[in-house]
């Protein structure tokens, strides 16, 4: 019968290494499993974000009483530049905002909008949630990923087909809701929407974008590239009144949201008037 080993224990001389230093002649680099560009470089590596970035930033910075505030459209600049929020870009905003990289990892974290790995030209959302997927949303979005995919494998879930970045490149993801149940089931290319698709309507939308085109959505901005879109919400549009209309302009509604208020407005209904002196709710005293 074998006796249970004892927990190992601290000798009464700690050891003054825990480790063996290498010699003159050992290629460190050569045994690194790592491979990065630059690792044993006096300089650092350029960084990606140019002047003017950096000035758009502290715009953005200034448009707040604390500046904080601006952390959420500068990810989105960041995305702008890059495709997606690097941990170079965590440091960058970081770094304009007088944040820690863990305050800022937090928020980029916790929207599903900050990706974290390089986006395609086009990002394509397939809504998945109750009604859309009822309605063949997942159908839909099952369908893109066979048809997107490679060597049988389906793309999934925040994967891209293509180089990301490069023409015709696109990223699928699920998307919760996405507000447009009266027009499912719903997809958006770079948050454009494309109303009451099917499977095979939604594979035409992804091999135009493929081949290079852009078909026109069925309501709101003419369809750019994520990156294009990404300024946008990071709140900067052409100074240009017509090129910023171009941009930007589009009819927002449809038939379909707009069904009830126009049967009231034919029908005359109108909903009750409050009276003036109406009493408030009792607030409980804390």
């Amino acid at each position: 019968m074998t006796t249970p080993s004892e927990t190992p224990r601290p000798g009464a001389e700690p050891a003054k290494e825990t480790f063996a230093a290498a010699g003159a002649d050992v290629d460190v680099v050569g045994i690194s499993p790592v491979r990065e560009e630059g690792m044993l470089a006096d300089e650092p590596l350029a960084s990606p974000f140019d002047a003017a970035t950096v000035a758009e930033a502290q715009a953005l910075a200034a448009r707040y009483p604390q500046s904080r505030s601006a952390l959420l459209p500068m990810l989105h600049l960041v995305q702008s530049v890059q495709g997606y929020v690097s941990q170079e870009g965590i440091a960058f905003c970081g770094e304009q905002l007088g944040l820690s990289e863990a305050e800022v990892s937090a928020v980029a974290t916790f929207y599903t909008m900050y990706k974290r790995k390089p986006c395609g030209e086009h990002l394509v959302s397939v809504c998945t949630n109750t009604l859309c997927a009822a309605l063949g949303g997942d159908a839909i979005y099952k369908r893109l990923g066979e048809h997107l995919g490679e060597d049988g494998k389906p793309l999934g879930h925040e994967q891209t087909a293509g180089t990301p970045g490069e023409q015709g490149s696109i990223t699928i993801e699920h998307a919760e809701c996405l507000a447009a149940c009266d027009l499912g089931p719903v997809l958006q290319v770079n948050y454009e929407y494309y109303d009451n698709q099917t499977p095979d309507s939604a594979v035409e939308l992804v091999d135009a974008l493929r081949r290079g085109e852009k078909p026109a959505p069925t309501r709101g901005a003419p369809l750019s590239d994520f990156k294009a879109v990404e300024r946008q919400l990071a709140g900067f549009f052409p100074e240009d009144e017509e090129a910023y209309r171009i941009d930007v302009d589009g009819p927002s509604q449809a038939v379909e949201t707009l069904r009830g208020a126009q049967l009231a407005a034919d029908r005359g209904w109108t909903a009750p008037a409050m009276a003036d002196d109406a009493p408030l709710p009792e607030v409980e005293a804390k």
